[in-house]
């Protein structure tokens, strides 16, 4: 009976420490409230447990049957923003503290305080690399100790990671480094070349993580020529880039070239490189659509280019007085805004009137204003009240051509757009029109 208690107490024990815990504090306390946690894979992400923050401090149980790999805990909305990722292994505890201000630190896992440790110190010595350039120095003896240093700590870091998960990120990783000395012009040419040398784009623990796309966005929008650049000089070098990183993601899964696509298209997008941005979009991601693993987001994405900053309004079409009028045709103003309400709409009645009020002062800017209607009951004296409005008519509101071609989800919606069309704002409100105009 003895040898049984003891044996069950060894199994209690073994299960006992089976799982595994991540846990801390969040600083200033009064600020988090709650954790989620995501298991990361490629191209998406999955569910794996949440808890509470209470005065700062949380424990989240990480299930038994979680498998290792790199885990995404979330603190706030939106959840794309307010987040960091661990390395989780399954065989430790992870302990660490997030501070408002300066992010997270690892109290105790081995795996997330040498990835911490490494790329401080990896870091620190590229940029004291690129120091010695940007300073045009040219003493060669402190150009190879600088090298060298660079080269034991990769070397050093490699070694302490062998056999780890961190691993992985830390060979990829391994820059490039001169073997004698070379200059900043040779320097950039080479550290392009040599870029992919050790970054292993279908390894699934790199692509089930951000470090994979950063480095993929960080060659495509950094990795270009030391001489000046013209706008257009710089877009076509970018889009070589891309054209690059098209060809080492051969061998990967459809899926995750969308996502990292579409990672490249919003940092594009958001950039005004417009130019880039329907390449990107024309040549990858449109093909791309039906192999993302994101149902919502693919479903999204073709709005979300039609409707970006910089697009080229879709077209309008709608009668005044017998006359046909085309937006893209329409011309005589600076700016051109267009206003997506309803006549049975309270916020619209109350807003509407004053910004027409208001673009009195504003010659330079025509009005489209297209009514989401069931019929013109309403519609029709509503809109003589803004006599100086452009107005169209989309029959079958929400479900209306219009509606679904500019995405629109509530009323009123504008788009200001510039005297080519082009979108360069979606304001919010009527006064956020008017403060946008007086700018």
């Amino acid at each position: 009976m003895k040898k049984i208690l003891v044996l069950f107490t060894l199994l209690f024990a073994f299960f006992a420490q089976a799982q595994y815990s991540i846990s801390g504090t969040f600083t200033p306390a009064s600020n988090y409230k709650y954790l989620l946690a995501y298991k990361l894979k490629p191209g998406s992400q999955s569910f794996v447990a949440n808890t509470t923050i209470k005065d700062g401090k949380f424990t989240l149980q990480i299930p038994e049957n979680a498998s290792p790999g790199m885990y995404r805990l979330v603190y706030a909305v939106p959840q794309d923003e307010f987040y960091f990722d661990v390395i989780y292994n399954g065989k430790e505890n992870i302990e660490l503290a997030f501070n408002e201000n300066q992010g997270v630190s690892f109290i105790s896992s081995k795996e997330n305080k040498i990835m911490t440790s490494y790329f401080r110190a990896i870091g620190s010595l590229v940029e004291q690399l690129v120091d010695f350039y940007v300073e045009g120095k040219s003493d060669k003896k402190e150009f190879q100790e600088c090298t060298e240093q660079l080269r034991t700590t990769q070397e050093a870091y490699e070694e302490q990671a062998k056999n780890l998960m961190v691993e992985h990120f830390i060979k990829a990783n391994k820059p490039y480094t001169p073997s004698q000395f070379e200059t900043v012009e040779d320097y950039i040419v080479h550290k392009k070349e040599h870029y992919f040398d050790h970054l292993k784009v279908d390894n699934k623990v790199l692509q089930a993580s951000d470090f994979l796309t950063d480095k993929l966005k960080n060659y495509v929008f950094t990795a270009l020529p030391a001489k000046p650049l013209s706008a257009g000089e710089t877009e076509k070098a970018i889009q070589a880039n891309i054209k690059e990183v098209s060809t080492q993601l051969a061998p990967v899964a459809d899926a995750y070239k969308f996502d990292v696509f579409y990672n490249i298209w919003k940092m594009s997008s958001n950039g005004g490189l417009h130019d880039t941005t329907d390449f990107i979009y024309d040549t990858y991601l449109e093909p791309l659509i039906p192999a993302s693993s994101d149902p919502n987001k693919a479903q999204t994405l073709a709005a979300q280019h039609r409707l970006r900053i910089g697009a080229k309004a879709p077209e309008l079409e709608w009668t005044t007085a017998n006359v046909q009028k085309k937006l893209s045709t329409i011309d005589g103003a600076e700016k051109y805004l267009l206003v997506f309400w309803s006549s049975t709409c309270s916020h619209c009645l109350k807003e509407l009137p004053e910004l027409h009020k208001e673009l009195k002062q504003h010659n330079n800017v025509k009005v489209i204003a297209i009514g989401l209607e069931d019929d013109t009951t309403t519609w029709t004296p509503e809109s003589a009240k803004l006599p100086d409005f452009e107005h169209a008519i989309a029959l079958g509101r929400w479900e209306s051509k219009y509606a679904q071609t500019y995405d629109i989800q509530k009323t009123p919606t504008y788009f200001l757009l510039d005297s080519d069309k082009r979108i360069i704002a979606k304001p919010e409100s009527d006064k956020e029109v008017v403060e946008l105009l007086r700018k």
